[in-house]
């Protein structure tokens, strides 16, 4: 999966910026040959999960912030990542679409953030 190289690379870390440093720099380069939208997704899925994880044990922060860090997270990797899943014909479309598109993906990721407190807590 694409997911993998990203999550294997933030593993060894135990705190937040280097876990989310190093899970966008192997997502970079492992899509340099460009990304589907499905893989981008996917990517976006498994940001969220490991950062929710490392936050959520995390007691110096409000769940606010802890949200705030999420989503800025995610909004980095809109940012590095998305343009490789549009198609070259399609670049000046993209560039009238991007902001709503980065906001779409923040909402979702924020709908994410919520549906997988209950399940991480679970465990």
């Amino acid at each position: 999966m694409v997911a993998d190289a990203p999550l294997a690379a933030a593993a060894p870390f135990a705190d937040i910026s280097n876990k989310v440093s190093a899970f966008l720099v192997t997502a970079r380069v492992s899509a340099k040959d460009g990304l589907t939208w499905s893989e981008f997704g996917l990517l976006v899925a498994a940001l969220v999960r490991l950062t929710v994880e490392t936050l959520d044990s995390t007691k110096t922060l409000t769940g606010e912030e802890k949200r705030a860090i999420v989503l800025e997270a995610v909004g980095v990797l809109f940012d590095s990542l998305a343009v490789l899943c549009v198609p070259a014909t399609m670049y000046p479309f993209w560039f009238i679409v991007r902001p709503a598109a980065r906001a779409l993906v923040i909402a979702i990721a924020a709908g994410t953030i919520e549906t997988l407190l209950p399940l991480l807590r679970k465990k």
